[in-house]
């Protein structure tokens, strides 16, 4: 004959509520996993809603801010006449320093080709003061934009351009979603 042990309700408790314990610590491994696969999260300047304010240059923690001015290649007409690199009062066309609307002279003009010329940001001398922005946009085709450059951020738990920002231009992505670019999709012209 069989020897039938019984199942009484200590035992019953105890295997609930190891099971209940295994469960939870496979939750917990399965939601840490989960994190370590999608990536880290940074910070991410949406385009769209930036409104040139210039807080981005005094308010970012690091004394040169990490937000900078990024050259959209694809979407310039590589004007004469660019609106971010001129003052719009220019009286002579001409490339003097009193002309250039970047208070830094971070944009190098270069020439391509009657009436064509390519410019350049130079990243160590833009502080993101967003007017070459404003003035491609007003003037251009907005093919300058702000953007926060990842190597450069140290990505605060509450970023404080963000916290200063009125258009709430600002969110946290995951790094492979790191830039948008306004009115330009990557792989499409």
């Amino acid at each position: 004959m069989e020897d039938k042990k019984k199942y009484n309700r200590r035992d019953f408790i105890n295997s609930s509520f190891r099971v209940g314990i295994a469960l939870g610590l496979t939750g917990i491994g399965v939601a840490l996993t989960r994190r370590a696969i999608a990536g880290k999260s940074v910070w991410q300047l949406d385009p769209s809603k930036c409104v040139q304010c210039g807080r981005c240059a005094t308010s970012c923690v690091l004394e040169t801010s990490a937000v900078k001015c990024t050259h959209v290649y694809d979407m310039c007409g590589y004007c004469d006449l660019c609106g971010g690199y001129l003052r719009p009062d220019t009286k002579d066309l001409n490339t003097a320093a009193e002309n250039q609307l970047c208070p830094t002279s971070a944009i190098v003009r270069k020439f391509v080709e009657e009436p064509f010329f390519e410019y350049q940001i130079i990243e160590e001398l833009c502080i993101g003061c967003g007017k070459c922005v404003k003035g491609c946009g007003a003037f251009g085709n907005g093919s300058l934009q702000l953007q926060i450059n990842h190597k450069l951020c140290v990505n605060c738990n509450q970023c404080a351009i963000a916290r200063a920002c009125p258009a709430d231009a600002f969110s946290r992505v995951s790094a492979s979603e790191a830039y948008l670019f306004k009115g330009f999709v990557k792989g499409k012209k």
